[in-house]
Formats: structure tokens, sequence, C-alpha cells
């Protein structure tokens, strides 16, 4: 008998109360700030806008967007021409591994962290427009965030800082 069909596991529990927290803030970002004109140019947008969290990084609020089916992961943010302020990406992998990401089709330039399971950042790279360099954790890792180029450098955010969403992240306390 098959014991996770009774009882999810924690990681399971996790990626499914990060679902329904990220549908539950991007229905109510859509409707507080939703206007037709909005609404269509993100339709027509090749690749629209996921739901997002906040994740917290010492004093900084992160958006990110949630990247968690292989589908998403794969698009990532491909064809964006820019990112808000302080707006991202989250990748949550089913497994720890060795993630590696790349830079094909994608426009802005990036810096991504590999995290920890609590969300402790193992690396950080700096990502060039448009290229297939491959850019890796240093351990096996679950998560990745992608930022604009940049960003964890101009707050002094570097490997060892830890990053909290308590949804997420397990022990994460963001400092």
């Amino acid at each position: 008998m098959n014991h996770s069909s009774h009882r999810p596991s924690s990681h399971r529990r996790r990626r499914l109360v990060l679902r329904a927290m990220a549908s539950l803030l991007l229905a109510a970002g859509l409707l507080a700030q939703a206007t037709p004109a909005r609404a269509q140019a993100e339709a027509a947008s090749p690749n629209p806008k996921l739901p997002q969290i906040e994740i917290r990084a010492g004093m900084h609020l992160i958006k990110a967007e949630v990247a968690d089916e292989p589908g998403t992961r794969m698009r990532g943010l491909m064809m964006r021409e820019r990112l808000g302020t302080n707006e991202g990406m989250l990748f949550v992998f089913p497994d720890k591994a060795g993630h590696c990401f790349w830079m094909r089709n994608t426009l802005v330039p990036l810096s991504i962290a590999f995290l920890d399971d609590d969300g402790t950042i193992a690396n950080i790279a700096d990502m060039t427009p448009k290229s297939e360099q491959s850019h890796c954790p240093t351990r096996s890792v679950r998560y990745a965030l992608e930022m604009e180029q940049g960003w964890f450098a101009r707050r002094g955010i570097k490997p060892g800082a830890r990053l909290a969403q308590p949804q997420v992240f397990t022990g994460g306390t963001g400092q």
C-alpha cells in the first residue's frame, strides 16, 4: 500500500500550500490592479506572469513568480522585456539536484541564487541574456531564485544568507 496516497509528504504539502497561496495572491492582485488594457496585454504576452509569492531577504521583500511545473520552469523568464522592482521568479523542483540554468531566449540580464531547503543561498551567478552558458548550483538544491542582474550584490546579499518564506522554506528566518 502506498502511504503517500493517504498522507502527503512534507514537500508535497508545502507545494500544495504554495500553489494555493500563490493563486490567492494572484487573484487578489488581479482584482486590485486589473484594467482591460493590462489584462489584454498580459494575455497577449508570449510568456504571461505566473502567480506570485512574497519572499523576505533580510529587510527586502521580493515578489516572486512561482515556476513549479516542468513547462513553467522551462519557459522561466524567456521573452520578458523587463522585471518590475523587486520582482523575480522562484523555480521549485520536486527533488534536490544540480539543476542548471541557461539564458536562451531570455532578454533580461539576471542573477540567480541557488537555495537550500531552508532558504540558505548556496551560490549566486550572473547570467548574460541569450546565452547558452550553463549556471549550476555548488550543491544539490530544490530552489532557484532569478532576479534582475546585480539585485543580490546591490543589497549585500551573499551565499550563506537565508531567505524566508514559511510556506516554502523550512526554518528560514530571512537574515
